[in-house]
């Protein structure tokens, strides 16, 4: 199995940022993945 990029915690981080209301374009560039992989 493939080793993820990003640790759980990160990956946590990332959807609370976009439930706050961040734009997913925004988390997603500030982060450094495709919108695709993030949904």
């Amino acid at each position: 199995m493939r080793k993820s990029r990003f640790t759980e915690a990160q990956i946590i981080g990332m959807i609370k940022e976009q439930e706050a209301g961040m734009a997913t374009a925004e988390v997603c560039r500030r982060h450094g993945l495709s919108p695709a992989t993030f949904y």
